[in-house]
């Protein structure tokens, strides 16, 4: 290898990372500057909601349409868009006066985000060698990681030491730094010359249709005529849309993915995963501060033992998945997580002394490193190096989807059962919501560990459409 590609090489990995750093850490830094957001502009559950799925809905609805515009017109391309966009949008998330503005910033920030998030991971897959991919996937993972682990910590210290609008600015001289480097990216497209329109416009609808009535749902009402509705119309749009794809010569998303067992069920555990984690992640980073009286730092401090573990775990994780089974890394990985929410719900009170709360902080850290790095590894490799944009942003999608979910619903459980007006109160309703969350992930562990994928399997999947279309 030159010096000059292993230069390459090096350059795509830190572009690549710095992005999704800046991405992922922007999400936990809003979660744990949530109780100042909500004290300061006087919003409510639902309000608290859409301060984090205002972003979420446009990242899950337009994650397949941005992998699939930068298979068409490059991926360097509609990545530094996409840097543009999300740096923009932060801008305008530090400058909003009211709740409103600050959705309206952080729904476009999501439109960046979508953008960024898949081609992050095809860029990377593209430009280091095969033989290699693990690694730098384990670390891209432990990247993730790192935004995890600082993510509470950094709000936290952003929000005590300034106020919650800095958690914005932050990503504006990274997104600026970031559009300086783009052109050391080598510029790559995916195997088609056009865009499937119908389907990007089918699966938008479809995808905002159910997104929108998950949102919603808690602050309207489950029965409404407007969920029930939304829900309906992203249904039928969905199925539309898996039509469509199943008759299209050229889909954005073709259905044979999920005919291969190790595409389905990895992002059957990627769904799970999320809804647990995400779910549990929006309660518990609240938990600190509105039940224990902790400054936001404080509250970021007391997290740490969960959110650094996928910083060290991830790394070693991709590249052991090289090696051994990623489905027993991954199974392993999500029945941690699952044992370490159970462990939180079953001990947490108002009075819980924090020393009880370390221990299963860090199971579940354990498990999240375990999962992030490895499933990345198993979706590229179940599909052929032409339709990696496809599989990531599919991958990214249903993830996002799974977090939505979890929110919405493990909110509505808060609600049901629970509520701000004391400590008890919120901890009635966290207990059964976080208790639900450590079930659904359970039930991922159980998909992951299914999947069955033998060390190098990868491999021979990634081959198999290619041996069917010869034969």
């Amino acid at each position: 290898m030159t010096h000059k590609s292993t230069t390459n090489i090096w350059w795509t990995f830190a572009i690549t990372s710095l992005a999704l750093f800046m991405v992922t850490l922007d999400n936990l830094v809003v979660t744990t500057a949530l109780p100042v957001i909500r004290q300061d502009l006087h919003a409510g559950i639902s309000g608290l909601e859409w301060t984090v799925n205002a972003y979420t809905l446009t990242f899950a609805v337009l994650l397949l349409t941005g992998a699939a515009l930068g298979d068409r017109f490059g991926r360097r391309r509609l990545f530094a868009i996409g840097i543009t966009i999300f740096t923009a949008a932060s801008a305008a998330a530090a400058l909003a006066p009211t709740i409103g503005a600050l959705d309206a910033a952080r729904a476009i920030q999501g439109l960046g985000g979508a953008i960024v998030m898949p081609l992050t991971l095809t860029i990377l897959s593209a430009g280091v060698p095969e033989e290699r991919r693990g690694v730098f996937l384990g670390a891209w993972g432990g990247i993730s990681g790192l935004a995890v682990a600082f993510g509470p910590l950094v709000g936290g210290a952003v929000v005590s030491g300034f106020s919650w609008h800095w958690v914005f600015w932050l990503n504006v001289p990274v997104g600026i730094a970031l559009l300086a480097l783009v052109p050391r990216l080598a510029e790559t497209k995916g195997p088609f010359g056009r865009v499937d329109l119908p389907g990007l416009v089918l699966a938008s609808g479809g995808l905002l249709g159910i997104v929108w009535g998950l949102v919603r749902g808690n602050s309207v009402g489950w029965g409404s005529a407007e969920i029930l509705g939304a829900l309906l119309a992203g249904a039928v749009m969905t199925a539309l849309f898996v039509a469509w794809e199943l008759r299209t010569e050229h889909p954005m998303l073709p259905m044979r993915f999920f005919r291969n067992r190790i595409f389905a069920l990895a992002n059957v555990a990627s769904l799970l995963m999320s809804f647990g984690m995400f779910g549990a992640i929006f309660l518990l980073a609240q938990f600190f501060q509105t039940v224990q009286g902790y400054s936001p730092l404080g509250s970021g401090l007391r997290v740490l033992p969960w959110t650094a573990m996928p910083m060290v775990v991830a790394p070693i994780a991709g590249a052991l998945s090289d090696r051994i089974s990623a489905s027993r890394i991954i199974g392993t990985g999500l029945a941690l997580q699952a044992i370490g929410l159970g462990w939180i719900a079953a001990v947490s009170t108002p009075t819980t002394p924090y020393a009880e709360l370390i221990l299963p902080f860090a199971i579940s850290g354990v498990g999240m490193g375990m999962f992030f790095a490895p499933i990345a590894n198993v979706i590229l490799g179940s599909v052929r190096g032409e339709e990696e944009g496809q599989a990531s942003g599919a991958n990214n999608a249903i993830r996002e989807l799974g977090g939505v979910f979890g929110v919405a619903i493990l909110a509505s459980v808060f609600s049901r059962y629970g509520g701000y007006g004391s400590g008890e109160s919120f901890v009635d309703g966290m207990t059964p919501a976080v208790w639900i969350g450590a079930a659904v992930v359970a039930v991922g562990s159980i998909a992951a560990f299914a999947i069955r994928l033998r060390p190098k399997a990868a491999a021979v999947v990634a081959l198999e459409p290619a041996l069917e279309n010869a034969a």
